[in-house]
Parts: C-alpha cells; sequence; structure tokens
C-alpha cells in the first residue's frame, strides 16, 4: 500500500515538470491569437470609419461652398463631425485620412473621380448612360502595434484602407 503511495507522489512531480513544459508555447499560442484577433478588429473599425465618411461625403457636392472636408476627416477619425473624444483606433490622426472627389485628387493615385462613365447593364462597356462623380475616404499609413512584444515582433504597418462612393451632383 505504501509504494502505491509513493509512485503516485513520483506522478505528480512528473505531470508538473510536463505542465510547465508545455505552459510557454501555449500562452504564446494564445497570445498569438489574441493579437490576430486585434489586428483585425482594428482594420475592420478602420474600414469602418471610411465608409461612414465616404458616407457623409455622399450627400454633399464639393463645389459647395461649406463643403464639409473637415467634419468627414473627424467622422473618420473619432466617430463624430466635432474632432474631440478619443479616437477610434488609438495611433489613428486625421493627418493619415486622404479625401478624393471630383475637386481634390491630391494623394489619389491619378484616379478618375469626375465625370466618371456609367454604361446600361453594367460594366465598363456598352451603350453609355450618363456620368457620376465619385468620392474617395482613404485611411494612409496606418501602423498597428501589437500589444505584446515578444519575439521582437515591430509594429505592422497596414496597406491603404478606402471606401468608394457615388457622390450627388
Amino acid at each position: 500500500m505504501k509504494r502505491c503511495r509513493q509512485r503516485r507522489c513520483n506522478r505528480r512531480g512528473a505531470v508538473a515538470v510536463e505542465f510547465a513544459l508545455i505552459l510557454v508555447p501555449l500562452l504564446m499560442l494564445v497570445t498569438g491569437v489574441a493579437e490576430f484577433g486585434r489586428a483585425i478588429y482594428q482594420y475592420n473599425a478602420l474600414a469602418k470609419a471610411t465608409r461612414d465618411a465616404a458616407r457623409f461625403l455622399s450627400q454633399y457636392a464639393p463645389s459647395e461652398p461649406n463643403y464639409p472636408l473637415d467634419q468627414a476627416k473627424c467622422i473618420a477619425v473619432y466617430g463624430k463631425t466635432t474632432c474631440s473624444g478619443t479616437v477610434l483606433v488609438k495611433g489613428l490622426s486625421p493627418s493619415m485620412v486622404v479625401v478624393c472627389d471630383r475637386v481634390e485628387s491630391t494623394g489619389c493615385g491619378g484616379k478618375q473621380f469626375a465625370n466618371v462613365p456609367i454604361y446600361e447593364g453594367g460594366g465598363s462597356s456598352g451603350t453609355p448612360a450618363g456620368t457620376i462623380n465619385l468620392v474617395e475616404v482613404k485611411i494612409s499609413g496606418f501602423t498597428y502595434s501589437p500589444m505584446q512584444s515578444y519575439l521582437n515582433v515591430g509594429a505592422l504597418a497596414f496597406s491603404d484602407i478606402a471606401t468608394v462612393m457615388r457622390q450627388v451632383l
């Protein structure tokens, strides 16, 4: 009877050692999955911010005297028309928001935003059905910073996140 007790005690020590060996890779795996989820969340938040700002600007013509360009940038950064409060995503600033429309095309990569032809039945050819004006809101130069900087993993630069919508004439 005494031997059985000693064997259990010996096994308990082995189990503790095995658990200690598995714990480090397991914690790294869990932390990595959490960081990946956080990066996806921030990317989706930025994409939603560009959609909201583009939707806001699509209601105005860029030739109007009170064209709300600054308010749209505030929507993309703060989620509201005033540039106050907390930013939607840490590290985002109004200087990262680029707006391209038929008036402003700086930083737009040579894209056409005024008098874009549309065709009957969709597509890029066929019978012309008129033209439309587009507005694009783009977040450029955003860098994701991980919470945990283990294994010397640095910041991750997101590619440009942009939304294009049809604009009022």
